[in-house]
């Protein structure tokens, strides 16, 4: 009777700290001090990062900064390169300039994918040579699913990570640049006259939140490297390809909370992120959740690429950050402005932009100039 009673509680146990996602991608939550994972699913399934790149560039330019090869006061120059960048972006001109700080600010706070060249372009010179930078981290990391082909997170079929990769590097943001913290919490910047909010809920509605990145493209399903810290206590969840910014903050906070929950017996008996096990199946490919996150259209659109003079927003973008940014998208969206091509992105626009208004409305803004 005994034993009976032993093992329903570890099957009840087990229950409760499963997230209730009926169709859930990948997701991993763990402590990132000792690196102790409390919960995994599928945490090495190549994915699209989207945005989630940006971890990566803020990681590699705050190694400049501490190298010295850059200062927060640097000027970033908008290239030509930069400035042909799809949204979300600044909307810099040709010329105009930034100091390193705004960029970085502005790089995680409104995932600006012009500023995102225009730091690695300062940092190292070129995009093409800031990408080996980061993909040489990458493998100092530990990060072997991952490979980089952009700054920035825009759709290109050589750019793919894994939930564990995203852990290490999140690991690494934290142990190594707690210094660089407070830029993760930012929930809004003002830069000129442009107020600028973060695509990050959780640092709203979670009580405890603190950082870290939101990322979506069509490809990608909506994703998110979120951390929180409760009495002392942190933990960070990783959650790959939900369904909506609604599904993917109710997954985050759901694998949090389970996490803070349960944390003595986890940080008891976890196992390590280089001791989880590897999945003996896997794909050399990322998934493709085009069709099912934006439609069929988005499947023919994400081929496309970025570039020229002409930047008429297309479902291949990084659409989450681009329409819930006021003189973005969501301006359009607004208005009723937004064109049957891109109808998923103004659906998701839609229901961002009333979340973005209930969540957001008192905010600490953090001021910083434009040139």
């Amino acid at each position: 009777m005994m034993l009976r009673r032993a093992g329903l509680g570890l099957l009840v146990g087990a229950i409760l700290s499963a997230p209730s996602a009926a169709t859930a991608g990948p997701a991993l939550v763990f402590e990132p001090y000792n690196g102790t994972v409390f919960y995994a699913e599928d945490p090495d399934a190549m994915w699209f990062p989207a945005s989630l790149t940006k971890l990566m560039t803020a990681y590699v330019t705050f190694q400049a900064l501490k190298d010295g090869t850059v200062k927060p006061d640097t000027q970033l120059i908008c290239s030509k390169l930069a400035a042909q960048q799809a949204p979300s972006k600044l909307w810099l001109k040709e010329g105009e300039s930034i100091t390193l700080d705004v960029g970085l600010k502005v790089l995680i706070v409104r995932s600006a994918n012009d500023v995102a060249v225009m730091l690695a372009e300062a940092v190292a010179g070129s995009q093409e040579a800031f990408v080996a930078k980061m993909n040489e981290a990458a493998q100092h990391l530990g990060m072997t699913r991952t490979h980089f082909a952009n700054v920035n997170g825009l759709p290109e079929e050589g750019q793919y990570t894994t939930a564990r990769d995203l852990a290490r590097l999140a690991r690494a943001l934290i142990v190594e640049f707690p210094e660089h913290l407070d830029l993760f919490t930012t929930v809004q910047v003002q830069v000129g006259k442009q107020i600028i909010r973060t695509h990050n809920g959780l640092l709203v509605s979670l009580p405890g939140a603190d950082g870290m990145k939101t990322g979506f493209i069509c490809n990608s399903g909506f994703n998110i490297v979120a951390s929180a810290t409760r009495d002392g206590r942190k933990l960070v969840a990783v959650v790959l390809g939900e369904q909506s910014p609604a599904t993917r903050r109710v997954r985050a906070t759901d694998l949090l909370e389970n996490g803070f929950k349960r944390y003595f017996w986890k940080s008891l008996f976890g196992t390590s992120l280089d001791g989880l096990a590897i999945q003996a199946s896997l794909s050399d490919t990322p998934a493709h959740l085009a069709d099912s996150i934006c439609g069929a259209k988005a499947a023919t659109a994400s081929r496309k690429k970025y570039g020229g003079k002409k930047q008429k927003p297309t479902l291949d973008l990084d659409a989450e950050e681009a329409v819930e940014a006021s003189t973005d998208a969501a301006a359009a969206v607004a208005k009723g402005a937004v064109t049957a091509t891109t109808g998923a992105a103004a659906a998701v626009a839609q229901g961002a932009v009333k979340a973005t208004k209930k969540t957001l409305r008192k905010t600490k803004t953090v001021k910083t100039g434009a040139n």
